[in-house]
């Protein structure tokens, strides 16, 4: 009897706590949200004539993706990033390379032929049957995951894998950009629209798995970079399908915005859509699931309440991705369409830029993935990068991003002009930087070309430029790719702050020291000195950028 009251006071602990957990992440997205509305809202009523029907899916659809959101965070954190932890270890453990070529191959294949985002580029790429694109870039994810998970178990340099890879890249990109120039921006955004909800969660915790195995110093920086080697495997897959294809302008398209005429069609819509989605995902999170069944039959074997809380987890995970794309493809797509088709056809389309840059600054705090990332940075570094920090540097880097993809959709520049001076550069700090930011700053580019970025940013521009007249294919695509690109230089410039900020320190503590402060004033007194976040901070940047 008292066993079974023990068990109901558990439950009902464990239930508080979660309530208190859902809440406050409710919160955090509200006010992630909050600004976006409020400047769509302004919008609408000043310069902007969005229809009556499309902003009022737009605030439903913001509704949708707070609670979404939420839910999603709670599924990752109580789901997926422990199975992810888990089968990294296990595979490590067991120190045979071909399980990890496998494993590395079927995640990386099972993850992404299901990501969300993937099915929306495919839709918008007709010259390449859907079923063609989404199986070769799902190909080249699981290829390059099996270089991550090497690179890891070898003690590989990440710069050098990351250098060979870009290579690659731009050797192809010159073969394609004179064959058939309109795939260029396309194949670019696929890297970062891979990436996605799905995916990064999964791998990321993959890569904290097998990095907790090693005991060596280097090993918790190297739990990083697997997303930075997975986003350029779809880079390289559909340039290869350009080749074999060659698509033309022409075959590239942009969703058709339904019209709305009252609330109840609006909300005929929401119910239209609501049964896909939920399809959609459930087809996306079976095989993840089926993994889970039997990973724990095999080896995990966890206690009754441990399963069944991982399982409310995939629940929590289904719940948040079906209501978070259905409120950003149904609710925010439309809207941001249509508003740059309106702003494109106006004097007033030099807001673009400024409006396409306030934007991007606060739609990255409302990409599920970028949560993901920024909780796992502050945990690795004891809190010496915390997530506001990240949340900062991702804004302004996706504000200059949006900005920059702006000014390509008014002026019809190549995005080569952009590219190759943006990775010439971010591939340079890694010479300059700390490890541990390079490894986060590669990965950034990923997440923060997410969700987000394919159902409102994408759009926005697709609208813009079928607006002005120009080429949707070489001048409105190409978002995705620029906000992928921008985190590789503001995280990695961040980290150069941040040691000039230490050394600076450091030699203001040694003058202390020598006697010209008589007065030593101890920091930390609480803590353990060695776990405070300067001192973690200052093992990671130790040895400079010598990555051998």
């Amino acid at each position: 009897m008292e066993k079974s009251k023990n068990k109901f006071r558990q439950r009902k602990t464990l239930i508080k706590e979660e309530s208190s957990v859902l809440r406050s992440k409710m919160q955090e997205t509200l006010v992630s949200v909050l600004p976006v509305v409020i400047i769509v809202l302004i919008l609408s009523l000043t310069i902007v004539p969005v229809s009556a029907g499309h902003l009022l899916g737009f605030f439903m659809g913001a509704l949708l993706i707070i609670v979404g959101v939420s839910f999603f965070g709670m599924g990752v954190d109580i789901a997926m990033t422990p199975l992810g932890e888990r089968l990294g270890a296990s595979i490590t453990r067991s120190r045979k390379i071909w399980l990890i070529i496998i494993t590395g191959l079927v995640v990386g294949f099972m993850v992404t032929v299901s990501e969300p985002d993937l099915q929306v580029l495919a839709s918008q790429v007709a010259s390449v049957p859907n079923s063609v694109l989404v199986l070769s870039v799902s190909l080249g994810v699981g290829v390059c995951l099996m270089l991550a998970l090497l690179r890891i178990v070898l003690h590989i340099s990440l710069r050098k894998v990351l250098l060979v890879l870009y290579v690659i890249v731009f050797a192809l990109a010159a073969v394609v950009a004179v064959r058939t120039p309109d795939f260029l921006a396309v194949a670019f955004d696929s890297g970062g629209v891979t990436t996605g909800p799905m995916t990064v969660p999964f791998i990321m915790a993959l890569g904290l798995g097998v990095a907790s195995i090693r005991s060596d110093s280097s090993a918790s920086e190297d739990s990083f970079g697997l997303l930075a080697i997975c986003s350029v495997g779809p880079i390289v897959s559909v340039f290869i399908l350009g080749l074999i294809f060659n698509p033309g302008a022409s075959d590239f398209s942009s969703a058709v915005i339904t019209p709305v005429q009252d609330t109840v069609s609006l909300s005929k819509l929401f119910l239209e859509y609501f049964p896909d989605y939920f399809a959609e995902v459930a087809v996306a999170l079976a095989p993840i699931f089926l993994f889970f069944i039997f990973f724990q039959i095999i080896s995990m074997r966890l206690k009754r309440q441990a399963f069944l809380r991982m399982l409310f987890g995939f629940l929590y995970t289904y719940l948040g991705l079906c209501l978070f794309l259905t409120g950003a493809n149904v609710g925010f797509s439309p809207a941001a369409q249509q508003m740059g088709n309106l702003l494109g056809k106006t004097s007033f389309r030099w807001l673009l830029l400024p409006i396409g840059m306030l934007m991007g600054y606060f739609l990255v705090k409302v990409e599920p993935a970028v949560h993901v990332l920024n909780k796992q940075v502050e945990e690795i570094t004891a809190g010496a990068i915390s997530q506001t920090a990240m949340y900062q540097t991702l804004s302004i880097g996706m504000a200059v991003a949006v900005g920059l993809a702006m000014v390509r959709v008014l002026t019809g520049i190549s995005i080569l002009w952009f590219l190759i001076p943006g990775y010439l550069l971010s591939l340079g700090l890694t010479f300059a930087v700390p490890r541990i930011f390079t490894a986060i700053a590669f990965d950034s580019g990923g997440v923060a070309s997410g969700a987000m970025t394919a159902t409102f940013l994408l759009p926005l521009a697709i609208g813009a430029c079928e607006g002005l007249g120009g080429n949707v294919a070489t001048d409105a695509f190409g978002v995705v790719a620029m906000v992928a690109m921008t985190p590789l230089i503001v995280v990695q410039l961040s980290g150069l702050r941040y040691q000039l900020k230490l050394k600076a320190q450091v030699f203001a503590e040694d003058v202390v020291s020598q006697g010209v402060d008589d007065e030593i004033v101890e920091l930390y007194e609480d803590e353990d000195p060695a776990k405070s976040p300067v001192s973690v901070l200052m093992t990671f940047t130790q040895g400079g950028s010598d990555y051998e």
